[in-house]
């Protein structure tokens, strides 16, 4: 095997350890991003009309159910489960469009969620612990 394949497998198995971390944070937050929304929280600002409209409330609970499943699929992906594997680039996808229509309401939060999901997309998608 050579040098160049050993280290670049090596980053991707460590991002992919730090994506499972990562999808853990995203969401435990995303999931606490929902319960502010369904509570009505002022700190969830309604801007103006936008095509996707849905109520604060509506996806709070998009918010709520996707941080779930986003956090036990970076706990799966952590053990190393092979359904994890599969299925995080899926969720991650997931999380990414939810989090672009989620846009208007809140920008920064949004594209921060958006990076960091492409960022464990990359790792699991490049990382065979076959090669390591």
């Amino acid at each position: 095997m050579s040098e160049e394949l050993l280290v670049k497998q090596s980053v991707a198995k460590g991002t992919a350890m730090g994506g499972a971390v990562l999808l853990v944070t995203v969401g435990v937050l995303e999931f606490l991003q929902g319960i502010s929304a369904v509570a009505k929280d002022e700190v969830i600002l309604v801007g103006v009309e936008y095509t996707y409209k849905l109520d604060v409330t509506a996806w709070g609970w998009i918010h709520l159910v996707l941080g779930a499943v986003v956090a036990a699929t970076g706990i799966g992906l952590f053990s190393g489960v092979i359904w994890a594997r599969i299925s995080a680039p899926i969720i991650c996808g997931l999380s990414i469009v939810v989090n672009f229509l989620w846009l208007p309401y809140q920008p920064w939060w949004a594209i921060t969620i958006i990076v960091l999901n492409a960022v464990v997309i990359w790792a699991v998608a490049t990382w065979d612990p076959a090669k390591i």
